[in-house]
């Protein structure tokens, strides 16, 4: 009886990460795909050969990994051979989004099933009257959650945050703790889940565990949702107001795209973060840095689906281009990693510029 053909591993998940060098301490984005035995690796979505691939059965993962106190939304696969392999996405849900795909994944192997996504699991354990995810929601809500606060300390201002004493208080009133002591376990989970970021040197201390809890149940302690529009001034000029004013909008949208650079034509992986009110996207350095690199006012902007840019060298991007044409008529052509992403992108953008000031 002949033997049937090796069937080839699915992919299951594919998208620009950020990922830590094995042999260097630097951090480059990859576009990276997940399959149903390991991770493959690549240079550059086009690439036919993928620079690296870590096997996932008998890997041990970690979601959230902690080990750098400066990135956030970082996860790491631990091999056989006792290798780490560190990746950072560009926010919360597509962190989540990567750890269910490869726990389910590993979880195959190991009882020797095909991967589906048909699985309720949870990424998070917690007692079963908590789900973190449902939490987080519930206290992001505009009219019933926690608000978010112009806050001060040490001739700084925080904003975009609430203090953790705000974060106890939300959770007695909604009946989902007895008592504050109670209330520091969600709050506590949350904070190491990357769901809360600290903000200033109390809360900063609390969470490196220099305190007998990691969130502080206190009017001094402040912290923000890991995907608002946090952000701190200290000692600023008036020459920075028209700058950080960019910065006080909703953020509505983020994660990377391909961007064509103005002078060279060349194309790097950014971080896109899209605000409204006022609208702006900002766009970073995926492997670091908090300040952008750059940004977009789109209030009256022009956003359309493109086949191709007119500087673009033959085969070096593929489709899912499109194109921002600002009010001042400034040109950015930017590349999603499918054609399902491009669309959500340019319904996200024109929202914002015609609703956005």
């Amino acid at each position: 009886m002949a033997q049937e053909p090796e069937r080839e591993p699915r992919r299951i998940r594919e998208g620009y990460l950020v990922k830590k060098g094995s042999m260097f301490n630097t951090w480059k984005p990859m576009w990276v795909v997940l399959l149903e035995d390991g991770i493959e690796f690549f240079k550059k979505k086009t690439d036919n050969s993928p620079k690296g691939m870590i096997p996932l059965k008998s890997s041990k993962f970690t979601s959230p990994c902690q080990d750098f106190s400066k990135r956030m939304f970082v996860f790491k696969l631990t091999t056989t051979k006792q290798q780490d392999h560190f990746f950072q996405a560009s926010h919360l849900e597509e962190r989540d989004a990567w750890a269910r795909d490869i726990k389910k994944a590993i979880k195959c192997i190991e009882g020797g099933q095909r991967f589906s996504r048909k699985s309720t699991r949870k990424s998070i354990k917690l007692p079963s009257t908590i789900n973190l995810s449902t939490l987080y929601l519930s206290m992001k809500d505009p009219d019933k959650g926690i608000r978010e606060m112009k806050l001060e300390r040490d001739k700084k201002i925080f904003n975009h945050c609430f203090t953790g004493s705000c974060v106890i208080d939300w959770l007695l009133s909604n009946d989902s703790v007895r008592n504050r002591q109670e209330g520091l376990i969600p709050a506590s989970a949350l904070l190491n889940e990357g769901y809360f970021q600290p903000a200033g040197d109390t809360s900063k201390n609390a969470a490196e565990g220099l305190t007998e809890t990691s969130f502080l149940d206190s009017e001094d302690a402040f912290y923000y949702f890991a995907d608002s529009g946090f952000f701190c001034e200290g000692n600023s000029s008036d020459d920075d107001i028209t700058f950080k004013e960019e910065f006080r909008g909703t953020v509505i949208k983020q994660g990377c795209l391909l961007k064509q650079g103005h002078r060279r034509k060349n194309w790097k992986v950014r971080k896109f973060v899209l605000r409204e009110d006022p609208a702006y996207m900002h766009y970073y350095d995926p492997a670091g840095g908090e300040d952008p690199l750059g940004a977009i006012h789109l209030r009256g902007c022009v956003v359309t689906a493109v086949e191709d840019t007119p500087d673009a060298k033959k085969n070096e991007v593929g489709g899912n281009l499109f194109e921002i044409i600002t009010a001042s008529e400034v040109h950015y052509f930017l590349q999603a990693a499918t054609s399902a992403e491009r669309t959500e992108w340019i319904k996200a953008i024109q929202i914002v510029a015609r609703t956005g000031k």
